[in-house]
């Protein structure tokens, strides 16, 4: 499952609503808010996607 470059969540690609192209890639997105902050810097976040770290 492809993973969200701005928050690292899971993204179902099936059944998701925000995507977007760069480069000849496409991303998947949780929220339009996670699509519009990656469209802003696109080149940021292409390169450095967030890594998520899981606390318990």
């Amino acid at each position: 499952m492809p993973t969200d470059p701005v928050c690292a969540c899971e993204v179902d690609e099936q059944g998701a609503q925000f995507k977007t192209e760069y480069n000849g890639k496409t991303y998947y997105f949780c929220t339009e808010a996670c699509k519009a902050k990656f469209e802003s810097r696109p080149d940021k976040w292409s390169k450095n996607p967030v890594k998520a770290e899981i606390t318990r």
